[in-house]
């Protein structure tokens, strides 16, 4: 069978504010990435975390199960089963396995098993774009997989001069609209513009190279933006994630998908689009029926949750089409600042009080009513209906995939290096765990 190349292009902290969803952040090759092929508007990473999501989105588990609950950065975290990462299952099937740049889900590259390493960590952007194309245009043998991962759109963005102009910019949902947050903005937009160029070079290259029409192209990101109430949270600020394909089997034309996707349901696709044997453990399903036009949903609902970040914030959470379900564990209800990268919006939080929030153990949001999930809806008693279904099905969910949380907090590895819980910020020291 002849089977496509596949290019994972993916970056840090971009969520959904990309052109192609609507906002204005100016990111023309993205956009027609999208017009020339699928975009899913309700795609969701299944953990709002930096090196849980990335895993999760690889192995096709969720990061309870395959053991990447914390950031690599931060200590020994790592894959329980590393031959789960989605270039083994590929390997199998005669494909070569590349990386140009940011992978975030290993210490070192040489631990996943890579075939080939072309750069990796966060180097010079230029150095991924002349690793990526000098692969893409050496004319490399059919089929590979070749990861292209860029951090342009992590913080700090504080020394940057914003592109736009801050007067005219609009804050994410979620943050008043005030001149620190649309200065912050204002410059987030200006790396969401060095991202995008830096794909369209990667986009053109493989264009030039004449392998553009076998070749899948997965664009997404890990999660959310980096600003309060997004990064490391449940609601769909913090799990909302872009994601673009093009290529054969469907992907083209310029097709909208509303369907409820998780990127858990990548590994699948793959599989499926490939004829290749899906392994055991893959917990999502493949969107091919989507696609093809045979079903319009895969999911009914979709599961995302938090473990370790900066501090410990054990969260899980269900969405469906018309709700979302938020449960927090433990004794803590008030923020883990440390949880949240420091930044003039955090700042302006912190001024008015964010310390002293505090959050539900229970959060439920209708989301036909309340898209930005702001009013919980736990305690009122005309919901107790929608409550109590939410609830058995994240119960369900928990106990199918052996949640830890079932029978306590969930431990950090012994070396894991993190915030105090009352830390404000994640500069703060850390503390090595014994």
């Amino acid at each position: 069978m002849h089977r496509p190349n596949v290019l994972y292009l993916h970056s840090h902290d971009t969520g959904r504010y990309v052109q192609p969803y609507g906002h204005a952040v100016t990111t023309p090759n993205i956009q027609r990435l999208a017009e020339e092929g699928v975009l899913f508007r309700q795609a969701f990473c299944a953990n709002p975390t930096c090196s849980p999501s990335r895993a999760a989105l690889l192995t096709g588990q969720c990061p309870h199960v395959n053991g990447m609950t914390g950031l690599t950065n931060r200590g020994p975290w790592a894959l329980k089963e590393p031959e789960h990462h989605l270039l083994y299952t590929l390997r199998r099937a005669g494909y070569r396995s590349c990386l140009a740049g940011l992978q975030h889900i290993a210490v070192s590259a040489e631990d996943i098993g890579y075939d080939e390493i072309l750069c990796e960590g966060y180097p010079w952007v230029e150095n991924v774009l002349k690793a990526a194309t000098g692969f893409l245009r050496g004319k490399p043998r059919a089929p590979f997989f070749l990861d292209c991962g860029f951090g342009l759109t992590h913080r700090p963005f504080k020394d940057l001069a914003p592109a736009d102009d801050p007067r005219y910019t609009q804050p994410p949902a979620p943050l008043p609209d005030t001149p620190e947050t649309r200065e912050d903005m204002a410059r987030f937009k200006t790396k969401a513009r060095a991202l995008d160029a830096a794909y369209g070079v990667v986009l053109g290259a493989l264009q030039e190279s004449g392998l553009a029409e076998d070749t899948l192209v997965v664009c997404t990101t890990d999660h959310g933006i980096a600003f309060p109430a997004m990064k490391c949270h449940l609601t769909d600020h913090g799990i909302g994630v872009m994601l673009v394909v093009r290529g054969p089997g469907g992907f083209t034309g310029g097709k909208v998908v509303d369907a409820l996707v998780s990127q858990l349901d990548i590994c699948p696709t793959l599989c499926d689009l490939s004829d290749i044997d899906p392994p055991h453990w893959l917990e999502g399903r493949s969107l091919m029926p989507v696609i093809r036009g045979e079903a319009a949903e895969v999911n009914e609902a979709v599961f995302a949750e938090v473990n370790f970040h900066g501090s410990y914030e054990p969260m899980r959470a269900v969405r469906t089409r018309r709700w979302k379900y938020i449960r927090r564990y433990g004794d803590r209800l008030r923020p883990a600042l440390a949880n949240c990268d420091d930044s003039p919006s955090k700042a302006l939080w912190l001024e008015h009080g964010w310390r002293e929030r505090t959050y539900a153990r229970e959060e439920l949001y209708d989301l036909v009513f309340d898209p930005n999930e702001a009013c919980n809806r736990a305690a009122d008693p005309a919901c107790a209906e929608p409550l109590a279904e939410m609830r058995g099905r994240l119960d369900d969910w928990m106990t199918r995939t052996d949640d830890p949380l079932l029978c306590g907090p969930v431990p950090a590895p012994s070396g894991a290096r993190l915030n105090d819980p009352d830390a404000t910020s994640p500069g703060e020291p850390l503390t090595e765990v014994p």
